[in-house]
């Protein structure tokens, strides 16, 4: 055998046990990630989101939201819950992040694991788990996902805007950002399905209100919203909202489909999700079909979950959701 050939194998056995060790060092997003260092994470997850729903139900929305506006921009890394510091400006006060709360139910929850198992769940995990609980306690799928994500050190305030869809994008837009994490358009139709729960404060809808209302709405609906919205320019500090359903706004189900076609929806992707000619066929589907739109919505859910995640040895472990932990030297 010549000499080039011996090195051409010898380098082809370098690579695969590189790649093994690689692979040995970070599987990646597991099922059962924590089995043997935390073997009651998820269980413990899920009785903190239980107790804590019992004492604010609308903490349930707070986590199906927080899943959305981390995962999306860029990475599911928990970003979204670092405080501004002297450096970076927090994800959380950004103006699409207006709105968001019960940010500290995710400490409390982080509380919990570390007195179980210090130092070994990460606030990324907690946050992905707790959307998926978030879910289970408004009536919807229960949906298994991978763990093993690990902890961003840096806000992604300067680029939020870039990543996540706003509801008054075009549809085409909006279906270029949900593309661009591998979600096709039958999963962005059934994850916009979370509107079926939850409230929109009237600073996100006034525009259809004032100074004249929107054409498009359904006529029956409107006093309503203009009962809940009486100021052309709502203070956004006010408890000044509608709910996304009236008819099951605490329940998890497809009836955010029925009202979008009988054009009740709030905001104008929703409207646009019922009459663009590329999502109105699952619209229709989903009205239909509750089980069709579980399942759209879990293995959407699921895809989102997964997005770009930091696993084996980057990113950290924080001992706080809301600060990266200091570096020693």
């Amino acid at each position: 055998m010549s000499s080039r050939a011996l090195f051409f194998f010898a380098l082809l056995a370098f690579s695969a046990v590189s790649c093994f060790a690689e692979n040995e060092e970070d599987p990646g997003l597991v099922m059962d990630f924590y089995k043997d260092s935390c073997p009651q994470a998820e269980d413990v997850i899920g009785e903190q989101v239980k107790l804590l729903y019992k004492r604010h139900k609308n903490t349930a929305f707070s986590w199906l939201r927080n899943i959305f506006h981390d995962c999306a921009v860029q990475s599911c890394d928990a970003s979204l819950l670092l405080d501004s510091t002297r450096r970076s400006l927090s994800e959380k006060e950004m103006d699409r992040s207006f709105g968001m709360r019960n940010f500290r139910y995710i400490e409390e929850i982080k509380e919990a694991l570390e007195r179980e198992c210090p130092g070994v769940v990460s606030c990324s995990d907690i946050l992905v788990l707790s959307a998926r609980e978030g879910v289970v306690r408004l009536g919807g799928p229960f949906i298994p996902l991978k763990t093993g994500r690990r902890d961003g050190r840096r806000s992604r305030a300067e680029i939020l805007e870039q990543y996540l869809p706003d509801h008054n994008e075009s549809m085409s837009t909006v279906l270029e950002k949900f593309a661009d994490m591998g979600i096709d358009t039958p999963g962005l139709v059934a994850l916009l399905g979370a509107h079926s729960v939850g409230r929109t404060h009237c600073v996100k809808l006034v525009h259809r209100l004032y100074p004249e209302v929107d054409p498009q709405l359904n006529p029956d609906h409107v006093g309503h919203m203009l009962k809940k919205c009486p100021d052309a320019i709502p203070d956004p500090k006010a408890v000044q909202y509608v709910r996304n359903d009236r008819g099951t706004p605490m329940i998890f189900d497809n009836n955010y489909y029925r009202n979008i076609l009988d054009n009740k929806g709030l905001m104008m992707v929703d409207h646009q999700l019922a009459t663009d000619k590329r999502t109105k066929p699952y619209v229709k589907k989903m009205a239909k079909s509750q089980d069709y739109f579980f399942k759209e919505f879990s293995r959407a859910f699921t895809i989102l979950s997964e997005n770009n995640p930091l696993t084996g040895t980057k990113g950290e472990i924080r001992q706080q959701c809301n600060v990266a932990n200091k570096i020693h030297n």
